[in-house]
């Protein structure tokens, strides 16, 4: 390790508030409002970029306003999805720009990281924010009682065994690659190649 374990703390704090608020937001929006959400995350990167210490971006004037092009096609499609779509709230719209600020500033303190400290590698950060993430997500799930309905549900579906085996290999192949972008083009460039993919994504959902 060549970061300190505090580093690890406040980035496992602000990945799992995002996780929550991410996840959590889908009770109450249906997952194309979710990803059109996500994929403006360009425009709050680039604005909290100018205020994290060790990174202190600034961009030029038109890549601003290209970000906020991307927020105002959200606008408009926000505002259509909330007259047809039976899963559509303003909480989920609360909660869904609350992990947009979280994410932001995870991008953005990942990046800093990287700067401030070349020898880290994206292994070490994957880890070690895993590792000190795991106490924040025991608690609530013990309290809630999620934790012992998923144990249930896998007793009696062992499939579902392999099924997370298979998402958690593809996590980590992306979380690598993310991790790999912030380090090699920055928190920006990163949301930017996100929100295509997003766009992508949301193509492929509604059309099928």
């Amino acid at each position: 390790m060549v970061n300190p374990w505090k580093t690890y703390v406040k980035l496992s704090a602000v990945l799992m508030g995002s996780h929550g608020l991410t996840k959590g937001s889908l009770a109450f929006l249906n997952y194309p409002a979710q990803i059109m959400f996500k994929s403006t995350k360009v425009l709050p990167v680039m604005v909290m970029g100018a205020f994290i210490p060790g990174l202190r971006r600034k961009y030029p004037a038109h890549e601003y306003a290209s970000a906020l092009l991307l927020v105002v096609g959200l606008i408009l499609f926000t505002l259509a999805d909330a007259q047809t779509s039976p899963n559509f709230s303003m909480v989920g719209v609360v909660m869904i720009s609350g992990a947009l600020i979280m994410d932001a500033f995870l991008g953005n303190f990942q990046e800093a990281i990287f700067t401030l400290n070349p020898e880290t590698t994206q292994m070490e950060m994957l880890f070690c924010s895993s590792v000190v993430g795991l106490p924040f997500l025991i608690p609530p799930m013990v309290l809630t009682g999620e934790l012992f309905k998923a144990w249930n549900s896998c007793s009696q579906h062992p499939y579902v065994y392999l099924v997370l085996v298979f998402e958690a290999m593809a996590t980590f192949v992306g979380q690598v690659s993310v991790l790999s972008l912030i380090a090699l083009f920055g928190a920006a460039t990163t949301a930017m190649v996100h929100s295509s993919h997003n766009h992508f994504l949301v193509l492929i959902i509604t059309s099928i």
